[in-house]
Protein backbone atom coordinates (compact mmCIF):
# COMPACT_ATOMS: atom_id res chain seq x y z
CA UNK A 1 0.00 0.00 0.00
CA UNK A 2 1.51 3.39 -0.95
CA UNK A 3 1.35 6.56 1.12
CA UNK A 4 -1.60 8.01 -0.78
CA UNK A 5 -3.63 4.83 -0.24
CA UNK A 6 -2.75 4.93 3.47
CA UNK A 7 -3.85 8.52 3.61
CA UNK A 8 -7.32 7.56 2.39
CA UNK A 9 -7.66 4.59 4.73
CA UNK A 10 -6.44 6.36 7.88
CA UNK A 11 -8.96 7.54 10.52
CA UNK A 12 -10.34 11.02 10.13
CA UNK A 13 -7.87 13.58 11.41
CA UNK A 14 -5.12 10.91 11.58
CA UNK A 15 -1.52 11.91 11.02
CA UNK A 16 -1.27 10.47 7.51
CA UNK A 17 -4.33 12.31 6.25
CA UNK A 18 -3.17 15.50 7.93
CA UNK A 19 0.27 15.16 6.37
CA UNK A 20 -1.19 14.63 2.93
CA UNK A 21 -3.46 17.62 3.32
CA UNK A 22 -0.57 19.79 4.48
CA UNK A 23 1.58 18.55 1.64
CA UNK A 24 -0.97 19.24 -1.10
CA UNK A 25 -2.72 22.23 0.35
CA UNK A 26 -6.41 22.53 1.21
CA UNK A 27 -8.70 21.50 -1.61
CA UNK A 28 -10.59 24.21 -3.39
CA UNK A 29 -14.36 24.37 -3.20
CA UNK A 30 -16.62 24.83 -6.22
CA UNK A 31 -16.06 24.35 -9.94
CA UNK A 32 -12.32 24.90 -9.71
CA UNK A 33 -12.01 21.96 -7.31
CA UNK A 34 -13.31 19.55 -9.97
CA UNK A 35 -10.73 20.75 -12.47
CA UNK A 36 -7.95 20.59 -9.90
CA UNK A 37 -8.85 17.06 -8.80
CA UNK A 38 -9.29 15.99 -12.42
CA UNK A 39 -5.74 17.13 -13.07
CA UNK A 40 -4.55 15.12 -10.06
CA UNK A 41 -6.27 12.03 -11.46
CA UNK A 42 -4.53 12.51 -14.83
CA UNK A 43 -1.22 12.81 -12.96
CA UNK A 44 -1.95 9.50 -11.18
CA UNK A 45 -2.34 11.23 -7.81
CA UNK A 46 -5.03 10.49 -5.27
CA UNK A 47 -7.96 12.95 -5.47
CA UNK A 48 -9.15 14.87 -2.42
CA UNK A 49 -12.86 14.29 -2.05
CA UNK A 50 -13.54 17.07 0.47
CA UNK A 51 -15.78 19.68 -1.09
CA UNK A 52 -16.72 17.57 -4.11
CA UNK A 53 -20.47 17.14 -4.30
CA UNK A 54 -21.88 15.98 -7.64
CA UNK A 55 -25.16 17.38 -8.88
CA UNK A 56 -26.97 16.17 -12.02
CA UNK A 57 -25.43 19.11 -13.87
CA UNK A 58 -21.95 18.14 -12.67
CA UNK A 59 -22.40 14.68 -14.18
CA UNK A 60 -24.09 15.76 -17.41
CA UNK A 61 -21.80 18.68 -18.27
CA UNK A 62 -18.56 16.74 -18.98
CA UNK A 63 -20.43 14.04 -20.91
CA UNK A 64 -22.15 16.56 -23.17
CA UNK A 65 -18.94 18.58 -23.50
CA UNK A 66 -17.12 15.42 -24.59
CA UNK A 67 -19.66 14.83 -27.36
CA UNK A 68 -19.37 18.49 -28.41
CA UNK A 69 -15.57 18.21 -28.49
CA UNK A 70 -15.71 15.16 -30.78
CA UNK A 71 -18.38 16.82 -32.92
CA UNK A 72 -16.20 19.89 -33.51
CA UNK A 73 -12.93 17.98 -33.92
CA UNK A 74 -14.36 15.65 -36.56
CA UNK A 75 -15.80 18.58 -38.50
CA UNK A 76 -12.51 20.52 -38.42
CA UNK A 77 -10.69 17.53 -39.93
CA UNK A 78 -13.05 17.37 -42.92
CA UNK A 79 -13.03 19.62 -45.94
CA UNK A 80 -15.99 20.72 -48.01
CA UNK A 81 -19.56 20.32 -46.77
CA UNK A 82 -19.89 16.92 -45.09
CA UNK A 83 -23.28 15.53 -44.17
CA UNK A 84 -24.31 15.49 -40.51
CA UNK A 85 -24.92 12.02 -39.07
CA UNK A 86 -27.21 12.64 -36.14
CA UNK A 87 -26.95 8.94 -35.25
CA UNK A 88 -23.51 9.77 -33.86
CA UNK A 89 -25.18 11.21 -30.78
CA UNK A 90 -26.68 7.79 -30.06
CA UNK A 91 -23.29 6.06 -29.98
CA UNK A 92 -21.07 5.72 -26.94
CA UNK A 93 -23.80 5.48 -24.31
CA UNK A 94 -23.16 1.80 -23.61
CA UNK A 95 -19.62 2.59 -22.51
CA UNK A 96 -20.85 5.48 -20.36
CA UNK A 97 -23.45 3.22 -18.70
CA UNK A 98 -20.83 0.55 -17.94
CA UNK A 99 -18.52 3.12 -16.34
CA UNK A 100 -21.39 4.61 -14.28
CA UNK A 101 -22.31 1.15 -12.96
CA UNK A 102 -18.67 0.39 -12.18
CA UNK A 103 -18.34 3.62 -10.20
CA UNK A 104 -21.44 2.64 -8.23
CA UNK A 105 -19.94 -0.79 -7.43
CA UNK A 106 -16.61 0.71 -6.36
CA UNK A 107 -18.11 3.48 -4.24
CA UNK A 108 -20.54 1.10 -2.48
CA UNK A 109 -17.71 -1.31 -1.67
CA UNK A 110 -16.42 1.06 1.02
CA UNK A 111 -18.08 1.65 4.34
CA UNK A 112 -20.05 4.87 4.42
CA UNK A 113 -18.41 5.56 7.79
CA UNK A 114 -14.92 5.44 6.29
CA UNK A 115 -13.22 8.81 5.79
CA UNK A 116 -12.81 10.29 2.32
CA UNK A 117 -15.39 7.92 0.81
CA UNK A 118 -16.84 9.36 -2.43
CA UNK A 119 -20.45 8.93 -3.39
CA UNK A 120 -21.05 6.98 -6.66
CA UNK A 121 -22.15 10.13 -8.50
CA UNK A 122 -19.07 12.03 -7.28
CA UNK A 123 -16.73 9.26 -8.41
CA UNK A 124 -18.42 9.01 -11.82
CA UNK A 125 -18.37 12.79 -12.30
CA UNK A 126 -14.63 12.91 -11.57
CA UNK A 127 -14.02 10.10 -14.11
CA UNK A 128 -15.94 12.10 -16.74
CA UNK A 129 -14.21 15.39 -15.95
CA UNK A 130 -10.74 13.81 -16.05
CA UNK A 131 -11.64 12.19 -19.39
CA UNK A 132 -12.79 15.54 -20.82
CA UNK A 133 -9.58 17.26 -19.68
CA UNK A 134 -7.49 14.51 -21.26
CA UNK A 135 -9.48 14.84 -24.50
CA UNK A 136 -8.86 18.59 -24.61
CA UNK A 137 -5.15 18.15 -23.94
CA UNK A 138 -4.56 15.27 -26.37
CA UNK A 139 -6.73 16.95 -29.00
CA UNK A 140 -4.65 20.12 -28.74
CA UNK A 141 -1.44 18.12 -29.12
CA UNK A 142 -2.85 16.23 -32.11
CA UNK A 143 -4.00 19.33 -33.98
CA UNK A 144 -0.69 21.01 -33.22
CA UNK A 145 1.19 18.07 -34.74
CA UNK A 146 -1.21 18.01 -37.67
CA UNK A 147 -0.53 21.69 -38.36
CA UNK A 148 3.24 21.26 -38.05
CA UNK A 149 3.54 17.99 -39.98
CA UNK A 150 2.03 16.57 -43.13
CA UNK A 151 -1.64 15.41 -43.21
CA UNK A 152 -2.41 12.60 -40.77
CA UNK A 153 -2.80 10.05 -43.59
CA UNK A 154 0.84 10.55 -44.61
CA UNK A 155 2.28 10.08 -41.11
CA UNK A 156 4.37 6.93 -40.54
CA UNK A 157 2.29 3.98 -39.34
CA UNK A 158 4.08 3.97 -35.98
CA UNK A 159 3.24 7.65 -35.40
CA UNK A 160 -0.42 7.14 -36.35
CA UNK A 161 -0.75 4.26 -33.91
CA UNK A 162 1.03 6.27 -31.19
CA UNK A 163 -1.31 9.24 -31.66
CA UNK A 164 -4.28 6.91 -31.22
CA UNK A 165 -3.01 4.54 -28.53
CA UNK A 166 -1.29 6.93 -26.09
CA UNK A 167 -4.44 8.90 -25.10
CA UNK A 168 -6.46 5.68 -24.99
CA UNK A 169 -3.97 3.91 -22.71
CA UNK A 170 -3.52 7.01 -20.56
CA UNK A 171 -7.26 7.27 -20.04
CA UNK A 172 -7.50 3.58 -19.13
CA UNK A 173 -4.64 3.68 -16.66
CA UNK A 174 -5.86 6.82 -14.90
CA UNK A 175 -9.38 5.40 -14.58
CA UNK A 176 -8.05 2.11 -13.24
CA UNK A 177 -5.80 3.83 -10.68
CA UNK A 178 -8.65 6.08 -9.52
CA UNK A 179 -11.13 3.21 -9.10
CA UNK A 180 -8.50 0.98 -7.49
CA UNK A 181 -7.83 3.63 -4.82
CA UNK A 182 -11.53 4.26 -4.23
CA UNK A 183 -12.41 0.56 -3.95
CA UNK A 184 -12.94 -0.92 -0.52
CA UNK A 185 -12.65 -4.61 -1.37
CA UNK A 186 -10.67 -6.97 -3.54
CA UNK A 187 -13.86 -7.88 -5.42
CA UNK A 188 -14.46 -4.25 -6.39
CA UNK A 189 -10.84 -3.86 -7.50
CA UNK A 190 -11.14 -7.02 -9.59
CA UNK A 191 -14.27 -5.63 -11.24
CA UNK A 192 -12.40 -2.40 -12.05
CA UNK A 193 -9.48 -4.32 -13.51
CA UNK A 194 -11.77 -6.38 -15.75
CA UNK A 195 -14.30 -3.76 -16.81
CA UNK A 196 -12.35 -0.51 -17.25
CA UNK A 197 -11.06 -1.58 -20.73
CA UNK A 198 -14.60 -2.25 -22.03
CA UNK A 199 -15.83 1.39 -22.32
CA UNK A 200 -12.49 2.36 -23.86
CA UNK A 201 -12.77 -0.37 -26.48
CA UNK A 202 -16.40 0.50 -27.24
CA UNK A 203 -16.00 4.28 -27.48
CA UNK A 204 -12.43 4.47 -28.74
CA UNK A 205 -12.22 1.59 -31.19
CA UNK A 206 -15.23 -0.65 -31.88
CA UNK A 207 -18.03 1.92 -32.12
CA UNK A 208 -16.80 5.49 -31.65
CA UNK A 209 -19.34 8.30 -32.14
CA UNK A 210 -19.22 9.45 -35.78
CA UNK A 211 -20.97 12.73 -36.57
CA UNK A 212 -19.98 13.57 -40.15
CA UNK A 213 -19.77 11.86 -43.52
CA UNK A 214 -17.74 13.41 -46.33
CA UNK A 215 -19.53 12.59 -49.57
CA UNK A 216 -17.09 12.13 -52.46
CA UNK A 217 -16.79 15.29 -54.48
CA UNK A 218 -17.98 14.83 -58.03
CA UNK A 219 -15.78 16.28 -60.73
CA UNK A 220 -16.82 17.38 -64.18
CA UNK A 221 -14.93 14.43 -65.64
CA UNK A 222 -16.72 12.03 -63.30
CA UNK A 223 -20.12 13.48 -64.24
CA UNK A 224 -19.44 13.13 -67.95
CA UNK A 225 -20.62 9.91 -69.53
CA UNK A 226 -17.49 8.20 -70.88
CA UNK A 227 -17.43 5.73 -73.69
CA UNK A 228 -17.75 2.23 -72.33
CA UNK A 229 -16.54 -1.11 -73.55
CA UNK A 230 -13.44 -1.99 -75.52
CA UNK A 231 -12.76 -0.63 -79.03
CA UNK A 232 -12.84 -3.93 -80.90
CA UNK A 233 -11.32 -3.10 -84.29
CA UNK A 234 -8.70 -4.73 -86.49
CA UNK A 235 -6.19 -2.13 -85.40
CA UNK A 236 -6.75 -2.62 -81.66
CA UNK A 237 -6.74 -6.41 -81.96
CA UNK A 238 -3.37 -6.28 -83.68
CA UNK A 239 -2.07 -3.77 -81.17
CA UNK A 240 -3.22 -5.91 -78.26
CA UNK A 241 -1.49 -9.01 -79.61
CA UNK A 242 1.72 -7.00 -79.82
CA UNK A 243 1.35 -5.60 -76.28
CA UNK A 244 0.87 -9.08 -74.80
CA UNK A 245 3.89 -10.46 -76.65
CA UNK A 246 6.15 -7.56 -75.65
CA UNK A 247 5.07 -7.70 -72.00
CA UNK A 248 5.63 -11.44 -71.63
CA UNK A 249 8.81 -11.72 -73.69
CA UNK A 250 10.30 -8.75 -71.85
CA UNK A 251 10.12 -10.34 -68.38
CA UNK A 252 13.53 -10.19 -66.73
CA UNK A 253 15.15 -13.36 -65.38
CA UNK A 254 15.45 -13.72 -61.61
CA UNK A 255 18.32 -12.21 -59.69
CA UNK A 256 20.28 -15.16 -58.22
CA UNK A 257 20.42 -15.58 -54.47
CA UNK A 258 17.36 -13.41 -53.74
CA UNK A 259 13.62 -13.81 -53.43
CA UNK A 260 12.35 -12.14 -56.61
CA UNK A 261 8.76 -10.96 -56.96
CA UNK A 262 6.98 -11.55 -60.25
CA UNK A 263 3.75 -9.55 -60.21
CA UNK A 264 0.61 -9.26 -62.32
CA UNK A 265 -2.46 -7.10 -61.87
CA UNK A 266 -5.79 -8.11 -63.38
CA UNK A 267 -8.59 -5.56 -63.87
CA UNK A 268 -11.25 -7.03 -66.20
CA UNK A 269 -13.94 -4.35 -65.82
CA UNK A 270 -13.89 -1.76 -68.60
CA UNK A 271 -16.94 0.18 -67.38
CA UNK A 272 -15.35 1.79 -64.29
CA UNK A 273 -11.99 3.53 -64.16
CA UNK A 274 -11.45 2.84 -60.44
CA UNK A 275 -10.15 -0.64 -61.25
CA UNK A 276 -7.65 0.72 -63.78
CA UNK A 277 -6.42 3.24 -61.19
CA UNK A 278 -6.13 0.54 -58.55
CA UNK A 279 -4.12 -1.64 -60.93
CA UNK A 280 -1.71 1.26 -61.48
CA UNK A 281 -1.40 1.89 -57.73
CA UNK A 282 -0.65 -1.75 -56.95
CA UNK A 283 1.81 -1.99 -59.82
CA UNK A 284 3.66 1.10 -58.62
CA UNK A 285 3.95 -0.31 -55.09
CA UNK A 286 5.23 -3.65 -56.36
CA UNK A 287 7.86 -1.91 -58.50
CA UNK A 288 9.06 0.55 -55.88
CA UNK A 289 8.76 -1.57 -52.74
CA UNK A 290 9.31 -5.13 -53.96
CA UNK A 291 11.68 -4.65 -56.91
CA UNK A 292 9.21 -6.01 -59.47
CA UNK A 293 10.24 -3.57 -62.21
CA UNK A 294 10.81 -5.65 -65.32
CA UNK A 295 9.00 -8.58 -63.73
CA UNK A 296 5.49 -7.10 -63.74
CA UNK A 297 2.56 -7.20 -66.18
CA UNK A 298 -0.56 -5.04 -65.90
CA UNK A 299 -3.66 -6.58 -67.49
CA UNK A 300 -6.33 -3.88 -67.71
CA UNK A 301 -9.59 -3.92 -69.63
CA UNK A 302 -10.21 -0.24 -70.20
CA UNK A 303 -10.66 1.86 -73.29
CA UNK A 304 -8.15 4.44 -72.02
CA UNK A 305 -5.39 1.82 -71.70
CA UNK A 306 -6.01 0.01 -74.97
CA UNK A 307 -2.89 1.39 -76.66
CA UNK A 308 -0.56 0.94 -73.68
CA UNK A 309 -1.55 -2.15 -71.65
CA UNK A 310 -2.68 -5.70 -72.48
CA UNK A 311 -6.37 -6.22 -71.83
CA UNK A 312 -7.52 -7.87 -68.64
CA UNK A 313 -8.99 -11.06 -70.07
CA UNK A 314 -8.90 -14.60 -68.69
CA UNK A 315 -6.81 -15.79 -71.62
CA UNK A 316 -4.19 -13.08 -71.03
CA UNK A 317 -4.11 -13.84 -67.29
CA UNK A 318 -3.59 -17.55 -67.87
CA UNK A 319 -0.87 -16.85 -70.44
CA UNK A 320 0.85 -14.41 -68.05
CA UNK A 321 0.88 -16.93 -65.21
CA UNK A 322 2.37 -19.61 -67.46
CA UNK A 323 5.07 -17.30 -68.81
CA UNK A 324 6.08 -15.99 -65.37
CA UNK A 325 6.28 -19.54 -64.03
CA UNK A 326 8.61 -20.43 -66.90
CA UNK A 327 10.95 -17.48 -66.23
CA UNK A 328 11.05 -17.34 -62.43
CA UNK A 329 12.97 -19.56 -60.01
CA UNK A 330 10.04 -21.64 -58.77
CA UNK A 331 11.87 -22.83 -55.65
CA UNK A 332 12.75 -19.32 -54.49
CA UNK A 333 10.68 -16.63 -56.19
CA UNK A 334 7.13 -15.43 -55.41
CA UNK A 335 4.30 -14.82 -57.86
CA UNK A 336 2.06 -11.94 -56.76
CA UNK A 337 -1.40 -11.52 -58.31
CA UNK A 338 -3.82 -8.66 -57.62
CA UNK A 339 -7.34 -9.06 -59.02
CA UNK A 340 -9.74 -6.12 -58.81
CA UNK A 341 -13.34 -5.83 -60.00
CA UNK A 342 -16.86 -6.29 -58.73
CA UNK A 343 -17.51 -9.63 -57.05
CA UNK A 344 -20.52 -11.82 -56.47
CA UNK A 345 -21.61 -14.24 -53.78
CA UNK A 346 -21.04 -17.04 -56.29
CA UNK A 347 -17.28 -16.37 -56.24
CA UNK A 348 -17.13 -15.02 -59.78
CA UNK A 349 -15.01 -11.96 -60.49
CA UNK A 350 -17.14 -9.71 -62.68
CA UNK A 351 -15.79 -8.86 -66.12
CA UNK A 352 -16.99 -6.24 -68.56
CA UNK A 353 -15.08 -6.50 -71.81
CA UNK A 354 -17.98 -5.76 -74.14
CA UNK A 355 -18.20 -6.30 -77.07
CA UNK A 356 -15.52 -8.96 -76.49
CA UNK A 357 -17.14 -12.01 -74.88
CA UNK A 358 -15.16 -13.48 -71.96
CA UNK A 359 -15.98 -15.70 -69.00
CA UNK A 360 -15.42 -14.52 -65.40
CA UNK A 361 -12.45 -15.84 -63.42
CA UNK A 362 -13.27 -17.95 -60.36
CA UNK A 363 -10.99 -19.07 -57.50
CA UNK A 364 -11.10 -22.70 -58.68
CA UNK A 365 -10.12 -21.65 -62.19
CA UNK A 366 -7.26 -19.50 -60.93
CA UNK A 367 -5.95 -22.30 -58.71
CA UNK A 368 -5.99 -24.69 -61.66
CA UNK A 369 -3.94 -22.30 -63.79
CA UNK A 370 -1.39 -21.82 -61.00
CA UNK A 371 -1.11 -25.56 -60.42
CA UNK A 372 -0.72 -26.25 -64.14
CA UNK A 373 2.05 -23.66 -64.37
CA UNK A 374 3.87 -25.15 -61.38
CA UNK A 375 3.91 -21.93 -59.31
CA UNK A 376 5.06 -22.87 -55.81
CA UNK A 377 4.97 -19.62 -53.82
CA UNK A 378 1.87 -17.47 -54.36
CA UNK A 379 0.58 -14.18 -52.94
CA UNK A 380 -2.96 -13.54 -54.17
CA UNK A 381 -4.84 -10.31 -53.48
CA UNK A 382 -8.53 -10.07 -54.38
CA UNK A 383 -10.18 -6.64 -54.19
CA UNK A 384 -13.90 -7.32 -54.71
CA UNK A 385 -17.19 -7.67 -52.87
CA UNK A 386 -17.73 -11.05 -51.17
CA UNK A 387 -14.11 -11.93 -52.00
CA UNK A 388 -13.73 -13.91 -48.77
CA UNK A 389 -15.18 -16.83 -50.74
CA UNK A 390 -11.81 -17.03 -52.52
CA UNK A 391 -9.90 -17.91 -49.33
CA UNK A 392 -10.77 -21.60 -48.97
CA UNK A 393 -10.28 -22.65 -52.63
CA UNK A 394 -6.89 -20.91 -52.88
CA UNK A 395 -5.44 -21.47 -49.41
CA UNK A 396 -2.48 -23.80 -49.10
CA UNK A 397 0.96 -24.32 -47.63
CA UNK A 398 2.62 -22.18 -50.29
CA UNK A 399 -0.06 -19.50 -50.59
CA UNK A 400 -0.96 -16.22 -48.91
CA UNK A 401 -4.45 -15.01 -49.85
CA UNK A 402 -5.78 -11.55 -48.96
CA UNK A 403 -9.27 -10.27 -49.70
CA UNK A 404 -11.06 -6.95 -49.39
CA UNK A 405 -14.11 -8.49 -47.71
CA UNK A 406 -15.42 -11.69 -46.20
CA UNK A 407 -17.82 -14.01 -48.04
CA UNK A 408 -20.94 -12.25 -46.71
CA UNK A 409 -20.19 -8.55 -47.12
CA UNK A 410 -19.46 -6.04 -49.83
CA UNK A 411 -16.22 -4.13 -49.99
CA UNK A 412 -16.34 -0.36 -50.40
CA UNK A 413 -15.14 2.33 -52.77
CA UNK A 414 -15.69 0.62 -56.14
CA UNK A 415 -18.18 3.12 -57.54
CA UNK A 416 -17.77 5.26 -60.63
CA UNK A 417 -16.80 8.31 -58.57
CA UNK A 418 -14.23 6.48 -56.42
CA UNK A 419 -10.57 7.25 -56.91
CA UNK A 420 -9.50 3.94 -55.33
CA UNK A 421 -11.27 1.19 -53.41
CA UNK A 422 -10.91 1.42 -49.64
CA UNK A 423 -8.89 -1.82 -49.67
CA UNK A 424 -6.62 -0.69 -52.50
CA UNK A 425 -5.87 2.63 -50.84
CA UNK A 426 -5.27 1.31 -47.32
CA UNK A 427 -3.27 -1.73 -48.38
CA UNK A 428 -1.19 -0.57 -51.34
CA UNK A 429 -1.04 3.22 -51.17
CA UNK A 430 -0.54 3.38 -47.41
CA UNK A 431 0.28 0.22 -45.43
CA UNK A 432 2.78 -1.40 -47.83
CA UNK A 433 4.58 1.93 -48.06
CA UNK A 434 5.55 1.47 -44.42
CA UNK A 435 6.27 -2.26 -44.20
CA UNK A 436 7.31 -5.16 -46.42
CA UNK A 437 5.13 -7.62 -44.50
CA UNK A 438 1.83 -8.44 -46.21
CA UNK A 439 0.37 -9.74 -42.95
CA UNK A 440 1.30 -6.60 -40.99
CA UNK A 441 -0.02 -4.38 -43.78
CA UNK A 442 -3.29 -6.30 -43.96
CA UNK A 443 -3.79 -6.10 -40.18
CA UNK A 444 -3.29 -2.34 -40.25
CA UNK A 445 -5.49 -1.93 -43.33
CA UNK A 446 -8.34 -3.82 -41.60
CA UNK A 447 -8.47 -1.26 -38.80
CA UNK A 448 -8.24 1.74 -41.13
CA UNK A 449 -10.93 0.37 -43.46
CA UNK A 450 -13.32 -0.24 -40.56
CA UNK A 451 -12.99 3.36 -39.38
CA UNK A 452 -13.37 4.80 -42.88
CA UNK A 453 -16.41 2.65 -43.68
CA UNK A 454 -18.15 3.87 -40.54
CA UNK A 455 -17.29 7.47 -41.39
CA UNK A 456 -18.63 6.96 -44.93
CA UNK A 457 -21.89 5.48 -43.64
CA UNK A 458 -21.51 1.99 -45.11
CA UNK A 459 -24.93 0.47 -44.50
CA UNK A 460 -24.42 -3.29 -44.77
CA UNK A 461 -21.78 -3.72 -42.07
CA UNK A 462 -18.01 -3.92 -41.90
CA UNK A 463 -16.49 -5.50 -45.02
CA UNK A 464 -14.18 -7.56 -42.76
CA UNK A 465 -11.13 -8.18 -45.03
CA UNK A 466 -9.72 -11.71 -44.72
CA UNK A 467 -6.25 -13.27 -44.91
CA UNK A 468 -4.84 -16.80 -44.96
CA UNK A 469 -1.10 -17.53 -44.82
CA UNK A 470 0.30 -21.00 -45.40
CA UNK A 471 3.05 -22.26 -43.11
CA UNK A 472 5.41 -22.85 -46.02
CA UNK A 473 5.27 -19.40 -47.55
CA UNK A 474 5.70 -17.65 -44.21
CA UNK A 475 9.46 -18.16 -44.20
CA UNK A 476 9.76 -17.13 -47.88
CA UNK A 477 7.94 -13.85 -47.25
CA UNK A 478 10.04 -13.22 -44.13
CA UNK A 479 13.22 -13.55 -46.21
CA UNK A 480 11.71 -11.27 -48.84
CA UNK A 481 10.96 -8.59 -46.23
CA UNK A 482 14.44 -8.85 -44.74
CA UNK A 483 16.07 -8.54 -48.16
CA UNK A 484 13.97 -5.52 -49.12
CA UNK A 485 14.75 -3.81 -45.80
CA UNK A 486 18.50 -3.91 -46.40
Amino acid sequence: MNEEDQAQDAPAGGPLLTAAALDDGAPAVGGASWLREGARVLAFRAPRWEGLEASPATVAAPILAGYLLQFIAQRVMMQGAPMLLWQGFLAGWAGIAIMAWLCWVVARSRSTQAPATPRPATLFALVCIAGLMLGLFSGGVFFGMRAALDPFESWPLSLQLTAWLVPLCWAGLTQLVLLWRAAGSGLARGAALLLVPIPLMLNGWLAPPTFWWAEPVASAEADAEPEVGLPLTDETIGRQAQLVAVALQGLRPPQPGRVNVYAATYAPNASEDVFMRESATVAKTMRERFGADGRLVELVANRAATDTLPWGTPANLRQTIARMAAVMDRDRDVLFLHLTSHGGRDGKLANDTWPLKTEPVTPDLLKRWLDEAGVRWRVISVSACYSGSWIAPLAGDGTLVMTAADADHTSYGCGKRSELTFFGRAMYEEALRKTWSFTEAHAWARQVIEVREKEAGKSDGYSNPQISEGAGIRGVLKRLAEERAR
